[in-house]
């Protein structure tokens, strides 16, 4: 109790729960209350503002590795209309010190209602990741260290069930002509996408429509694409069935087609292919990646935690294309006789690296052409 009071001193108490029946005390900040969902980490040294409005982590708290957060505030750098982790863990939340803040890391999270923990051992929490995989989690932010109830804490941690967070999320409620080019329509299909992969399809001289995933395929064609892209989102590709069948019409259609991330494991999905579910996942914005076509390296940004089995695709007509140069693990296809294509990384890159930002450009070159160059 030394230590809780000693907490209690410079500000609310944070506790931390895992499944495992691990519990740690930290030092509370952002929002009062309790959480759960998934404990995932990302070692992306900047971008949290894009990061925490990744719908991608909706269900998910989200553990930074890098020991210093908020000193440059909170800029409009945003990727949808707020924050979509359940809690954010870090080591030390910081004041910030920047022309473009607006706020601090911690008033934001308060107006989200989302808790924050600091003054914990993140590495260890990594560690734990790393070698007992993604677990159930549970945090709770209070005033007091008499209202932290450890055994529901660890009760709530093992009770998490991530696929019920996430059944048939999407960023837009309905669908809208995000921005318009000038050029050939291209649809975006909702299943939770960044702006920085509408803004990139928009880059490439396109009117961009956004509709959502749970909508189906009438609701796409509806607007006659040249073009149709299936973006990220969160949840188990597998279980996301009816995505699966939106991405096998969407192919079966002869419109060109590229999968961002989510996008693309449910076009692996659709064509027979299969996924499963990563030990601790990829995230963060130095993931290194070879494109197995011309050779070249490309450093990318990368935020999953299911991926598409190689020997799976076999016999599917998709082959190979991006592979992580660190562990192998296939981070792109493309099919060899339909315009299709997709990548698990975001080549956006926004936050991070814009190496892989090509791979819109070959898209660009598919639709202008019809496909045919592929």
């Amino acid at each position: 109790m030394d230590e809780l009071a000693r907490i209690r001193l410079g500000g609310p108490v944070a506790a931390l729960a895992l499944e495992d029946g691990s519990f740690v005390f930290g030092k509370g900040f952002g929002a009062l209350g309790v959480r759960s969902g998934e404990i995932v980490f990302s070692t992306a040294m900047n971008g949290y503002t894009e990061s925490l409005t990744d719908p991608s982590y909706v269900g998910q708290i989200l553990v930074l590795t890098y020991p210093l957060i908020g000193n440059y505030g909170v800029p409009p750098d945003f990727e949808s209309d707020g924050i979509k982790i359940e809690a954010l863990v870090v080591s030390k939340a910081t004041e910030p010190s920047h022309p473009r803040s607006e706020k601090s890391l911690s008033r934001w999270l308060e107006e989200y209602g989302v808790p924050g923990v600091m003054d914990v051992d993140t590495r260890m929490l990594v560690k734990k990741i790393r070698e007992g995989g993604v677990m159930g989690c549970a945090v709770q932010v209070a005033e007091d260290s008499g209202e932290v109830d450890v055994k529901s804490l660890i009760e709530a941690a093992r009770n998490v069930n991530y696929d019920a967070k996430v059944f048939e999320y999407c960023t837009y409620k309905e669908p809208l002509v995000y921005r318009d080019s000038g050029g050939k329509t291209v649809v975006v299909v909702d299943f939770g996408v960044k702006k920085g992969v509408l803004d990139a399809i928009a880059a490439q001289g396109f009117r961009v429509v956004v509709v959502p995933g749970r909508l189906g395929a009438d609701a796409i064609f509806s607007h006659s694409p040249k073009g149709i892209v299936l973006g990220n989102g969160p949840g188990n590709p597998a279980k996301i069935h009816y995505g699966i069948k939106l991405a096998k019409e969407v192919v079966e259609s002869g419109t060109p087609v590229l999968g961002v991330c989510l996008g693309h494991q449910l076009i692996s999905l659709a064509l027979g292919g299969k996924t499963f579910k990563m030990k601790y996942g990829h995230r963060g914005i130095n993931k290194a990646c070879r494109d197995l076509i011309t050779g070249r390296r490309v450093v990318t940004l990368q935020n999953h935690g299911y991926a598409v089995s190689r020997e799976s695709i076999e016999g599917t007509g998709l082959r190979p294309w991006f592979e992580d140069c660190d562990d192998g693990v296939l981070e792109g296809v493309m099919h060899e006789s339909l315009p299709v294509m997709s990548v698990q990384f975001h080549p956006e890159g926004r936050p991070g690296p814009r190496d892989a930002f090509y791979v819109f450009k070959l898209f660009q070159r598919m639709v202008e052409k019809d496909g045919a160059c592929w």
